[in-house]
């Protein structure tokens, strides 16, 4: 017997075939939808901009109100305001008393210096001192001589000059008994004419001699006291070939070995006041106009802050920056401070109440301050604004932006001369 094939025959449901339209459209219906949605989207990207970005490689921040505090933070660096170097005064042998780390107190030695040139200097020109000052005992002397003659010699012209006066008395009474011719009487009063005559030039010479021997006296006590200074200078220098320490602190740096022929004016070694410490920091070059000696300032300690002062500010710019020094306010600084050591530092400059601020971003200096672009959508317009003071995180926004206004604030430099891009 043959099979046949209905065992493979299925038959079909009349309802299949009575399926209403509609819904043999509905797929077709929702693919075409969805190309026409991709299509809508696409033609609103071209519509938003006439370049499109990644998202990713830009930064946007809100515009918001709140305080806006002008400080600048910055890492200093613990050094010592105090800590001379003491250089060698003359040329000589270096006999060190003490090492790097020592601790000294204020007049201590430190160094001794053997200088065989200064001392025989200084020998010889105390024997100058002592001859000047014998030659100036001498020349007061000879004034107190010269005086004394020329006192003498006044004297005499006084006694002869009243002797003369009497004679000329004695013969005008006897000229007038008619004992004394007239010759005699004339010569008489020639005598006493003659005795003025003395008088007068003896005290002219004397006052003349006390003059010239006090100029002499004077003369030589000059000369004297000027080798006297350069005397007391060159014993300064020697006294000043022992290096003392000029306070209380410890000895830095070492710079010569011990028994070392130095020159003139070499550095020995460094003393440290641990008493006295300064932060050095370096800010940016944008914030230097508004640095000034006294600005208040916090340096963080161990957890805690203390207050310091701006005590210096240097004139010149290097590498972007400008040092400047802090000193602890009130003579009290944090305990345990060593040099070179780093602390975090806080200049408060001013504090601007309910303003609106953005982050700060490189939109401030490519845009001069006068331009930004402000988020719109899936697009980003350039919009004029108006910038204010800025801080280390914000910038102050005057004009051109209200508050919730989404600005690139980083990344807007690939836009190049675009008014409208769009952001995808």
């Amino acid at each position: 017997m043959i099979p046949d094939t209905s065992a493979q025959d299925r038959p079909l449901s009349s309802a299949a075939g009575s399926r209403p339209a509609w819904r043999r459209w509905l797929l077709p219906a929702a693919g075409a939808a969805v190309v026409l949605a991709l299509a809508g989207w696409v033609v609103s990207g071209w519509s938003a901009g006439s370049r499109s970005y990644d998202g990713s490689r830009i930064r946007i921040a809100e515009v918001k109100r709140g305080d806006l505090v002008r400080d600048i933070s910055a890492d200093g660096k613990v050094i010592t305001a105090n800590s001379p170097v003491l250089y060698a005064i003359a040329g000589g042998t270096v006999s060190l008393k003490v090492v790097a780390g020592d601790v000294v107190e204020k007049g201590q030695v430190l160094a001794v210096i053997d200088s065989p040139e200064l001392h025989s200097k200084l020998v010889q020109e105390e024997s100058t001192l002592a001859s000047m000052e014998a030659e100036a005992s001498r020349a007061q002397l000879d004034a107190r001589i010269a005086s004394l003659n020329a006192r003498k010699a006044r004297d005499q012209a006084l006694i002869d000059h009243t002797a003369a006066q009497r004679d000329l008395e004695r013969y005008e009474r006897a000229h007038a008994g008619g004992a004394v011719s007239n010759n005699e009487l004339a010569r008489a009063q020639d005598e006493l004419k003659k005795a003025r005559i003395g008088l007068e030039a003896a005290r002219s010479d004397a006052g003349l001699q006390e003059q010239g021997a006090a100029l002499d006296a004077r003369n030589k006590r000059l000369l004297a006291d000027r080798q006297k200074a350069v005397v007391d200078e060159l014993r300064r220098q020697v006294d000043l070939l022992t290096l003392r320490a000029p306070f209380d602190g410890q000895v830095g740096q070492v710079q010569v070995s011990q028994g070392t022929n130095v020159a003139i004016n070499a550095p020995i070694l460094g003393v440290v006041d641990l008493s006295e410490f300064e932060v050095e920091i370096r800010v940016p070059e944008s914030f230097a106009r508004d640095l000034g000696i006294g600005v208040p300032a916090q340096v963080t300690s161990q957890g805690k802050a203390w207050p310091a002062k701006v005590s210096a500010v240097s004139p010149e710019v290097v590498n972007g920056e400008v040092t400047a020094r802090l000193r602890f306010d009130g003579g009290q600084q944090p305990p345990g401070l060593r040099q070179n050591q780093r602390l975090s530092t806080r200049i408060v400059l001013d504090t601007k109440k309910d303003v609106l601020m953005v982050e700060r971003g490189p939109f401030v200096e490519q845009g001069g301050g006068n331009s930004a672009w402000v988020v719109e959508g899936r697009s980003a317009v350039r919009r004029p604004v108006q910038t204010g003071v800025s801080s280390l995180g914000y910038v102050e926004i005057v004009d051109g932006a209200k508050e919730g206004d989404r600005i690139v604030v980083s990344g807007s430099d690939q836009f190049g001369d675009a008014e409208r891009v769009a952001i995808n």
